[in-house]
């Protein structure tokens, strides 16, 4: 049998067979991108300090977002402090999905006005390791330069969670599932908690925010308490959806569970989950 295409003046023949590949081939598309492709903006910057986020951005997105039929921004800090984010604006006038994986950066203050009409508008954010603190001035920082901004309030408002130090002691520190997360959680489709070992200091994030859910617990040798190192929760009025972990060193995001972690988080935070 066969199916015919008009192109401009003339019909052309196409086998039923090829037809009907053509078709389950787009059908399989729409199947692995969740149905529906996102705008994604991730804000990060080259930082000693901050890991490898820039790398790891760019490699996830390479490998896991855009073959998934995601758009992929990257917006790259020119430096640690003060930072200009340029294009931020921009980027999230459309974005689906804002990723923060920055440490201490004081954007000017219409970057961060971007970021909170994002939250405003409902619009989610995935937060990753040094995003709590991530607009935070450490006490040891001159004063900021005029027309920079910061927003301290940015970890217990958005993120819900505290910024109260880090564990160094007792690594690599043991993971598990959380006792109050959910055990049929579609965030921990395909993760195996207990693989997950923390290689960099352990946050120390207590306490959460009342709304959070927490997923994943973070255990030190000889140290207590245990902290939450990975939970959801929705902000403001217009019940944005945040995830958050404390994972993100390079020793964590080579660890195909924590990899498959932030998959099904940015599956979560797009409601598609």
């Amino acid at each position: 049998m066969f199916s015919c295409q008009w192109r401009g003046d003339c019909v052309q023949y196409v086998p039923m067979k090829s037809l009907r590949l053509l078709l389950w081939a787009a059908f399989s598309l729409f199947c692995v991108s969740g149905g529906s492709a996102a705008e994604i903006v991730c804000v990060t910057v080259e930082d000693p300090n901050n890991y490898d986020a820039v790398h790891f951005l760019s490699d996830f997105a390479d490998k896991e977002l855009r073959p998934a039929g995601h758009k992929v921004t990257i917006v790259q800090g020119n430096q640690p402090k003060p930072t200009r984010l340029d294009g931020l604006g921009l980027a999230l006038k459309n974005a689906d999905l804002l990723i923060v994986f920055v440490r201490r950066s004081t954007p000017p203050l219409a970057d961060l006005e971007a970021i909170r009409a994002h939250l405003a508008a409902g619009k989610p954010l995935l937060g990753i390791r040094t995003a709590n603190h991530g607009f935070a001035v450490s006490p040891k920082d001159p004063p900021l330069p005029e027309g920079c901004a910061a927003w301290p309030e940015f970890t217990p408002d958005v993120l819900g969670c505290e910024n109260t130090g880090y564990e160094t002691k007792g690594l690599p520190y043991r993971v598990a599932v959380h006792p109050a997360a959910a055990k049929d959680s579609p965030l921990l489709e395909g993760v195996e908690a207990g693989s997950i070992r923390g290689y960099q200091s352990l946050y120390r994030v207590l306490p959460l925010a009342g709304d959070a859910s927490p997923l994943l617990l973070g255990t030190a040798e000889g140290i207590e308490p245990a902290q939450p190192i990975a939970w959801t929760r929705f902000y403001g009025p217009a019940k944005a959806r945040v995830f958050y972990t404390s994972l993100g060193a390079p020793e964590d995001m080579a660890q195909a569970s924590v990899r498959r972690l932030i998959s099904n988080a940015v599956r979560w935070t797009l409601g598609q989950l």
